[in-house]
């Protein structure tokens, strides 16, 4: 199956990056190459773009999609953003002027049945985003203790019945492992009362991203991931950032405000103690949504936000 997606909030990463023919720019998650590829158009002849994916499926398939263009003005690095100095320091990068991290799961991750990320498809609990990889989705269901399951359930999916599902996961694992999607997705069907599972979509969807988003340690490496891409920056250069759930808009809004604050002497102070100069613009005051006509052609779409702010 060809690695392929729609990318999101395409025509606003090309005005919010602001990228011209001799730009350089560092896709952080190429995922399907949407939009590697339309950067490269806008970047070419001169320009150059870097793309880092941990999935060898999505390189593989990123490669097909690049073929048109020229070997000279775009490389393709298997890895992890969480790694960006070292990666941008190997291709013999000194200063870049945009950087773009898409987050989540690309739709040919979700559709393939057997990396185990979709409650869709009866797999086995896989989830791993690099397969090379060792923690599973099964081994956190399996071995993960009830109060830690119940932890990263509550918070990273935003789940009320985590308590419940955690419970009633560590009970059927002392049956037998729990081994597949569907057998996960029975459980938190179990553990959720019947008028809860009628509304708010599919009953094991804040579950699986949970699961998901601690198999990746996703939110784990965001932080430090984004500070990292701005001292990257040159000056004028931009920084967007697409997240589909409020925890990882929280981490890039959290970050873009505290590069961009110019003070944090108390006020009433005569002169500034601190020293604090702000290193980043706020360019989005607000997170910019996907329009109708988008959302309409691409439902996974609803859910994202996008962020930018321009290096000072």
């Amino acid at each position: 199956m060809e690695y392929y997606h729609k990318p999101v909030l395409l025509a606003e990463v090309l005005r919010y990056l602001h990228c011209t023919n001799g730009s350089t720019v560092i896709d952080c998650t190429l995922g399907g190459a949407g939009h590697a590829e339309a950067i490269l158009d806008l970047i070419k002849p001169e320009g150059y773009l870097l793309g880092i994916d941990a999935d060898d499926a999505a390189l593989d398939g990123a490669r097909v999609r690049l073929a048109r263009f020229s070997q000279q003005i775009f490389s393709l690095v298997k890895g992890n953003f969480r790694d960006l100095d070292r990666i941008l320091t190997a291709a013999g990068l000194h200063a870049v002027d945009g950087v773009l991290f898409d987050l989540g799961v690309s739709s040919v991750q979700f559709d393939r049945a057997e990396r185990g990320f979709s409650y869709r498809f009866d797999a086995p609990l896989d989830m791993r985003m690099d397969q090379n990889e060792g923690l599973t989705a099964a081994e956190i269901v399996n071995t993960y203790g009830e109060e830690e399951l119940s932890r990263i359930i509550k918070e990273y999916g935003e789940e009320r019945w985590a308590h419940r599902i955690a419970s009633l996961i560590v009970k059927a694992r002392r049956k037998r492992p729990i081994g597949t999607t569907f057998e996960l997705v029975d459980i938190v069907k179990d553990a959720i009362p019947a008028p809860a599972r009628r509304k708010g979509g599919h009953p094991a969807k804040r579950t699986f991203q949970a699961i998901r988003i601690a198999v990746n340690d996703e939110l784990g490496i965001l932080e430090n991931s984004f500070r990292d891409a701005v001292r990257w920056l040159r000056p004028r250069g931009r920084l967007v950032v697409i997240s589909y759930h409020s925890l990882e808009d929280k981490v890039a809004k959290s970050v873009i405000n505290d590069l961009a604050a110019a003070c944090l002497c108390p006020p009433g102070l005569p002169v500034c103690s601190c020293g604090l100069k702000p290193q980043l613009r706020v360019v989005t005051r607000k997170a910019i949504r996907p329009e109708p006509k988008e959302l309409a052609d691409n439902a996974r779409a609803e859910s994202a936000r996008l962020r930018a702010a321009e290096r000072l």
